[in-house]
């Protein structure tokens, strides 16, 4: 069975399971607060940023720090349960399969459902976005290709996030355990940006990369840029560590 056969089959899998709507709940909720306090963004004109593009940053913040990471967090085990339901993996592995592709099979699927949750969010914003420019009579909609510029900003900067949280799901086999300590390790991103170090830690990537585009659009704010050196080099070599040690790692307690 080749590559691309394994995530169409992973694909089945999920249509089956709870995690597209776990994600859109989380995204819907993501947005409310935004349109109750639409009226916050004209306050935040003091600082450079007009109330169109505070609506969206605010919203993409909240999005990148928690609601994303820990959205992933649930979704990666949830992903990798789906093989241990109804000994699904050791049905998988009796059949002649590279282990290392199946693993990399699930994780592609778990990169599609980041890139599905962002397409989630960017809708949720126009909706938003609609809803708040008719209660305020202000127009709060951007370009979209500004919009899909900074959504795509934040699902590059997630990939070495995700092989971390794979990584996780793949070596802890206690499914609370493994929830627990992604989860524990998302609060620390909002320390971590403040430091010189952040690109070693990949859980505060996408909360950076977009707090940087927030002080480009706020004149009166000064936050940290993103430097492609060290941070490129740095962030491939997580992913690829992560990635290969998930793929070592794999199936190996069905094995036994």
């Amino acid at each position: 069975m080749n590559f691309l056969s394994l995530v169409g089959v992973e694909f089945k899998k999920i249509r089956r399971s709870k995690i597209l709507l776990i994600l859109a709940t989380a995204t819907i909720i993501l947005w409310l607060p935004s349109i109750f306090n639409a009226n916050i963004n004209f306050e935040m004109q003091a600082e450079g940023i007009s109330p169109e593009n505070n609506f969206l940053i605010q919203g993409f913040m909240g999005m990148a720090w928690f609601m994303f990471p820990a959205s992933m967090v649930v979704s990666t085990v949830l992903l990798n349960m789906t093989e241990k339901s109804n000994k699904g993996i050791l049905k998988m592995l009796s059949l002649p399969i590279n282990i290392a592709k199946l693993c990399m099979a699930k994780f592609v699927i778990l990169l599609t459902l980041a890139a599905f949750q962002i397409l989630m969010t960017v809708g949720m914003y126009f909706i938003s976005a609609g809803i708040a420019s008719q209660m305020q009579n202000y127009n709060f909609i951007l370009h979209p290709l500004f919009v899909f510029k900074e959504a795509g900003l934040i699902f590059m900067a997630a990939i070495p996030m995700l092989a971390f949280f794979w990584l996780l799901s793949v070596c802890i086999q206690t499914p609370i355990f493994s929830i627990g300590i992604g989860l524990a390790s998302i609060v620390p991103s909002v320390l971590m940006i403040n430091t010189k170090i952040w690109f070693a830690y990949p859980m505060s990537y996408p909360f950076f990369v977009i707090t940087a585009e927030y002080g480009k659009l706020a004149s009166n704010l000064t936050t940290a840029q993103v430097e492609f050196i060290p941070w490129i080099p740095v962030a491939i070599g997580i992913t690829m560590i992560c990635s290969f040690i998930s793929c070592l790692c794999f199936g190996q307690a069905e094995r036994r």
